[in-house]
């Protein structure tokens, strides 16, 4: 039985199917020491090789779906590697065989909370997509405090610059003195939006922390910093709102799962000790 390349790459995680193609019409895929091309079928007798390097498990075995939920601590990059050495929120995460974690959507180096991972790329590309509709909730503070112009501006939509945009919902969630929070909703995650929205009406803001994507909420035992593997309940809820099958779902059970706690020597190398410290009072999420 054979598979279409790109699909076999994107299952190991190494990024969506699109990814994967552009990967290949750079040569950077091979089969059987030859450069790929846009349209290879593969089967278990090829061997596979991405910038040189061989797959370290055979490609038609498909790795046991895995889903993270990480607490992100402002200061680390949502990103792969950095050239500067900062901490990367792939830092803390176990090491998989065969694959990686691609992290679903992102997160700003400044904005906290809950970002999710897979070591699927098709499905990490599902959750990310537009007509998902995931909704995004954060909490955010601002200083000051949003008047009813400014809600019904936000509610309605404002121009900016990559287009219009608009928050689902804005509940008010406490605070004190000046300092206000409010919890907000988007049905997408373009770059900076929830800044960029409040910026639009004159408002900065001071802290931001993502407590739910899609039906998946930031517990409030996860700490800054740690990670854990969502329950099977969870994880069938999330795929269900993207119609998406996990044909090896009872295999789930033979293994056990990860500890959620992070490696320490990173956790002092990182400095994210202070990260736990910060603030007092805030959203009802326990974030703050």
């Amino acid at each position: 039985m054979d598979e279409k390349l790109q699909k076999v790459l994107a299952r190991h995680g190494l990024g969506s199917r699109r990814q994967m193609e552009a990967w290949i019409r750079a040569g950077r895929v091979q089969i059987n020491d030859r450069p790929a091309t846009i349209g290879d079928r593969v089967t278990s007798r090829d061997r596979l090789s991405v910038d040189g390097k061989p797959l370290r498990v055979p490609s038609w075995v498909r790795p046991r779906l895995r889903v993270l939920r990480y607490h992100k601590p402002a200061g680390e990059l949502a990103t792969r590697q950095d050239p500067e050495g900062r901490p990367t929120v792939f830092d803390r995460l176990p090491r998989l065989r065969g694959s990686r974690w691609v992290a679903v959507g992102r997160l700003d180096l400044n904005t906290e909370g809950l970002l999710l991972f897979t070591n699927d790329g098709d499905l990490a590309n599902a959750l990310m997509h537009p007509r998902a509709e995931l909704e995004r909730v954060y909490a955010v503070r601002v200083l000051g405090s949003l008047s009813d112009e400014q809600k019904a501006a936000l509610l309605a939509g404002v121009e900016l610059e990559d287009g219009p945009a608009r928050f689902l919902a804005i509940e008010e969630a406490g605070g004190e003195g000046s300092n206000r929070w409010y919890h907000v909703s988007l049905a997408e995650g373009r770059n900076r939006e929830v800044r960029r929205l409040l910026a639009a009406v004159h408002l900065s803001v001071s802290r931001l922390i993502r407590i739910r994507y899609g039906p998946i909420d930031m517990p409030r035992h996860l700490k800054l910093g740690y990670f854990e593997e969502l329950s099977d309940a969870e994880r069938s809820v999330l795929l269900d709102a993207v119609q998406w099958s996990d044909p090896q779902a009872t295999a789930a059970a033979e293994h056990g799962p990860e500890d959620r706690r992070p490696n320490r020597s990173r956790q002092h190398r990182h400095g994210l000790r202070t990260e736990l410290q910060r603030g007092k009072g805030g959203p009802r999420s326990g974030h703050a």
